[in-house]
């Protein structure tokens, strides 16, 4: 599919924007495990979601999807069943890891894959504490890569320090840590975000966090409960992204999660001058929403490093366009994450952007632009990379001629209303 963006002037008007990518996994996976029944609304129905829903069927939960809202009937902690086929996690890292540290802990031989990219993209952080945990793993270089095969067991307790801030990994070790005898203690070197542990409370489990440190009693009985799943802020970036660099915007988007460990994206846009508004503060269960308004402001470029980056990885992207227009330089540091994504967007970011006029300067751990650009405008690709395709369109807003982006199909991951929502906010 091929999305056509083209300036056509300021963007104005409300919008919602679908349910958290991360809560939606999580959501169904801890409704998966708890006993009783749990309904989600709010649900992102998007493939990477819904490739999480199959794989748990497979395992024998009934799960009964409609649009946006879930019905989970749990299986409890030891309820799940041995798979007769090869669980599937399509494009979905999130399912792949969070599964991993699920059956981690299950007394049957399991075999997870995914699409190409999937099977390209480093899994080897995740399966390191599990084994120390007692599970088994079989797979490409040493199981590094998928696919990968896992026995799981009798786990034991861990207390284990990441070498990165990394939310999925952490979540893959809170998840085995479910079915291990004793304490089982996460120390990230940053926060990432921390939607399971929010989650695991919300469900009945006995967890403790200080700073950066997560400890979690295992064996609990989780119980199954209703969740309301925020609109995902890393979705809304896009929009809020584009009325800050469009002249005469003003964009308000509705119900988005404010979860503090995700919202760098809003400190890093007022520092460049944008003019952010966060209004109506509330809660959806354990997690804190409000609506955005954003409006433009004369931007200037920030440096973008430290302890910020787990708070807005997969908004970089969208924050590289973005500094295209601001006066001055932005330096993005200490994000080598990205090249582990659904492609290595770091260079993505520099090779599509230069295809429409942008100049991007790489560097092993992200990038450096000069602001004051102007885009010439044509044909960029997606590389199949659902926030690399709204980025480039995002891009379109402010080129001199139109912006095409070839396989534009991916956006179904995580927006599949993206391009319509765009169109109105241009009417």
């Amino acid at each position: 599919m091929e999305l056509v963006v083209e300036a056509k002037g300021a963007l104005r008007g409300e919008i919602t924007v679908p349910g958290d990518k991360s809560i939606s996994h999580r959501a169904a996976i801890l409704g998966a495990l708890a006993e009783g029944e749990t309904v989600i609304t709010g649900f992102l129905p998007g493939a990477d979601c819904l490739a999480t829903v199959r794989c748990l069927q497979q395992l024998g939960v009934e799960i009964a999807v409609d649009g946006g809202e879930l019905q989970v009937k749990g299986a409890g902690l030891y309820g799940l069943k041995e798979p007769d086929n090869v669980l599937d996690c399509g494009n979905s890292g999130t399912t792949a890891r969070l599964l991993l540290g699920v059956l981690a802990g299950q007394p049957f031989f399991s075999l997870l894959t995914g699409d190409a990219s999937l099977r390209r993209r480093p899994k080897g952080r995740v399966p390191k504490p599990l084994q120390e945990m007692g599970a088994r793993f079989f797979g490409r270089q040493g199981g590094n890569l998928l696919p990968l095969a896992v026995q799981g067991g009798s786990l034991s307790a861990v207390k284990y320090k990441t070498p990165v801030a990394s939310a999925q990994l952490k979540s893959a070790i809170l998840l085995a840590g479910l079915f291990a005898e004793g304490e089982t203690v996460v120390t990230e070197p940053e926060q990432s975000r921390d939607h399971t542990e929010r989650m695991l409370a919300a469900f009945g489990a006995e967890l403790g966090v200080g700073g950066t440190t997560v400890r979690l009693v295992g064996r609990p009985r989780l119980k199954g409960r209703a969740i309301t799943v925020p609109g995902d802020i890393s979705s809304a970036a896009f929009f809020l992204v584009a009325a800050a660099i469009v002249p005469g915007s003003e964009v308000l988007v509705r119900n988005v999660g404010v979860n503090p460990t995700r919202t760098g994206i809003l400190d890093v846009l007022r520092r460049m001058g944008a003019r952010v508004d966060v209004l109506h503060s509330r809660s959806f269960g354990e997690e804190p929403v409000a609506d955005l308004l954003v409006r433009p402001g004369k931007l200037r470029g920030v440096e973008i490093g430290g302890p910020l980056i787990p708070r807005l990885i997969d908004e970089l992207p969208v924050l590289a366009v973005a500094a295209l227009f601001a006066a001055g330089r932005t330096v993005v540091r200490d994000a080598r994450e990205l090249r582990v994504k659904e492609t290595d967007r770091i260079a993505a970011v520099a090779e599509e952007l230069a295809k429409i006029g942008g100049v991007v300067a790489t560097t092993e751990d992200g990038f450096i632009i000069e602001g004051g650009q102007r885009l010439a405008g044509g044909c960029a690709d997606s590389r199949h990379d659902h926030r690399m395709a709204m980025a480039l369109a995002v891009a379109g807003l402010r080129a001199n001629a139109p912006v095409c982006i070839d396989n534009a199909e991916c956006v179904n991951v995580s927006f599949p209303d993206f391009a319509a929502t765009l169109a109105r906010l241009q009417e």
